[in-house]
């Protein structure tokens, strides 16, 4: 089974590229599901949040305030190292055991998506096969964003908090440059598709993964 992250900045187009990928018969995790799900009502997240950063960014059903949290974060860069530090392992560790549920099916798929935002920024994605990065110019993904209900403000501080185009392509074994409409993404998942069947072709041969950097339009 072959372990693709996938990743990119905000309104990249890293959910629909996995969308299309899933339509092709990948099997997909989303970290931010799983984030949402640590941080439900008196969950493991919620309480870690709780012990770091106190009842200010606790919602009165004992969930996490992902708006106060995110306000308090963004701005500060010691205080998103102390939230990733309390919730990236945990994120961690539920991504290990779902490729454990894959693993013990009878039939366990071919290739298995995981998409984060942060994969680069905390490490993550050196846990991965192949690592899938999804780029678009600035000026795309703010007017993406903008468009899908992001205040301009909380966007700034999200693109700030995040690394680069450039920096994240740089650990990437495929690049998926997304310069269209966000829906528009199916020629690329389909080539991509190819590449990442057969690595995984590969590796059920035993055979080590080519050395690879190719850029997708």
């Amino acid at each position: 089974m072959l372990r693709v992250g996938v990743t990119g900045g905000v309104a990249s187009g890293k959910s629909t590229l996995s969308a299309a990928l899933r339509g092709l018969g990948a099997e997909v995790c989303d970290a931010d599901a799983l984030v949402a799900e640590l941080y439900r009502p008196n969950g493991p997240g919620a309480r870690a949040v709780l012990e770091v950063f106190g009842t200010a960014v606790i919602a009165a059903d004992g969930s996490v305030d992902r708006k106060a949290l995110g306000d308090l974060v963004l701005a500060d860069a010691v205080r998103l190292r102390r939230l990733e530090a309390a919730i990236h392992p945990q994120v961690r560790a539920r991504v290990a055991s779902w490729y454990e549920g894959l693993r013990r099916r009878e039939t366990p798929p071919d290739v298995a998506v995981v998409e984060a935002a942060l994969l680069v920024e905390t490490g993550a994605s050196e846990e991965y096969d192949r690592l899938v990065v999804v780029t678009a110019p600035e000026t795309a993904r703010r007017q993406r964003a903008l468009a899908a209900g992001w205040r301009p403000e909380r966007l700034d501080a999200v693109i700030a908090a995040q690394l680069t185009d450039p920096e994240r392509a740089a650990a990437a074994d495929y690049v998926v440059a997304n310069e269209r409409a966000p829906g528009d993404l199916a020629a690329a998942a389909a080539t991509l598709w190819v590449l990442l069947t057969e690595d995984a072709a590969r590796l059920a041969e035993g055979l080590p993964l080519l050395d690879r950097r190719i850029e997708l339009p």
